[in-house]
């Protein structure tokens, strides 16, 4: 049978079904691959089989830039040492570092049912005002849980470097977004400042735990009632300090009116959901951290956004994703504001 016609780019049909069969043998070729997830972040795909059996594949994205972002290995380990814990999180089904097999490296996990809230749209439909309040309450909650785990316990104590988080991720993205700027050729002097004044200030850090990377709600599945039922996106997941998640939570977690949000249709912008103000109270309440400095943190978030965001700026600028005058004109200007936040940010610390 000729399957060209129901491959979609990124997925070698023939090789992945022979895979995905001796790996898990209940598995009824043949197999209707949907993409329903891509861009710059891993490639995310439902696999459904003859029988309507659900399960999902990760892959980097193609022709992607920096493969230490897109470590499948690194995924897929994290979300089986964390599967005998209280974090939610899909079950492994298996790891392929053979690049014979897709082109890639990529694992699969068992399919989850539940949403992704992407917007306010999504969100105000799939999810009454209480359900909203508790989605809140949940993703808080899950955060704390991650930030519980013990890493040695559950295999991950090697996962990365302990100490001193902030500052490698300082001089690490830093250092992308002076190669980036560099063939942008435009002053961002706001970067520069902001990095400094952060360098200048780290605050000594609240143990070493598991720190996501980029958690915030859209990297959560929630069921009908609001609950966390899975955490993805473990592409950036290492070892560190916590309150760096909290900041990136509170960078992405908009308010109604909101004129700081790092996207524009926020979720949590509806009604149901907690304020700013309360999430940071729950996680004091659920963690037992000390939050004095979070300020710190949300400007560290949107630094770090501001960095990476002047990555995919140049490789518009320079034709490789063929944008359009807009959208080369809306990450120039992202940049910019996400860099305005961050300094806004730091004001508040003193």
């Amino acid at each position: 049978m000729d399957t060209s016609q129901r491959a979609p780019e990124g997925v070698h049909v023939d090789e992945v079904t022979a895979w995905l069969v001796e790996r898990r043998p209940v598995t009824t070729p043949p197999l209707r691959f949907e993409l329903v997830a891509g861009g710059r972040s891993n490639l995310t795909f439902v696999v459904t089989d003859a029988t309507g059996a659900r399960v999902v594949l990760r892959r980097p994205p193609l022709g992607h830039v920096l493969a230490s972002a897109h470590d499948m290995g690194r995924e897929h380990r994290v979300i089986a040492a964390l599967a005998g814990s209280d974090v939610p999180v899909p079950t492994a089904v298996g790891l392929s570092g053979d690049s014979s097999v897709n082109g890639a490296p990529f694992y699969v996990m068992d399919h989850v049912e539940g949403h992704v809230l992407r917007d306010a749209a999504e969100a105000g439909t799939v999810l009454d005002e209480a359900a909203r309040r508790r989605a809140g309450e949940s993703v808080v909650d899950v955060l704390a849980r991650i930030h519980a785990v013990d890493i040695d316990a559950v295999g991950l104590g090697d996962l990365g470097r302990r100490d001193d988080y902030v500052g490698r991720q300082l001089k690490r993205w830093y250092g992308q977004f002076q190669r980036s700027n560099a063939l942008t050729g435009r002053p961002v002097p706001l970067v520069h400042q902001v990095h400094d004044r952060l360098a200048a200030t780290v605050p000594e850090q609240q143990g070493s735990t598991i720190v996501h990377g980029d958690y915030r709600l859209d990297n959560c599945m929630v069921d009908g009632t609001g609950e966390v039922v899975a955490v993805l996106d473990w592409e950036l997941c290492t070892l560190g300090d916590p309150l760096a998640d909290l900041g990136v939570l509170l960078v992405y977690w908009a308010e109604p009116g909101d004129t700081r949000a790092a996207l524009p249709g926020a979720p949590t912008a509806l009604p149901g959901f907690l304020s700013r103000a309360e999430l940071i109270d729950r996680y004091a309440e659920q963690s037992g951290r000390d939050l004095d400095l979070v300020p710190y943190y949300v400007a560290f978030g949107y630094w770090k956004l501001a960095c990476i965001l002047e990555g995919v700026y140049a490789r518009y600028a320079n034709g490789a994703m063929g944008a359009t005058d807009d959208t080369y004109e809306a990450f120039d200007q992202t940049v910019v504001f996400l860099a305005e936040q961050a300094s806004a940010a730091t004001d508040e610390l003193g």
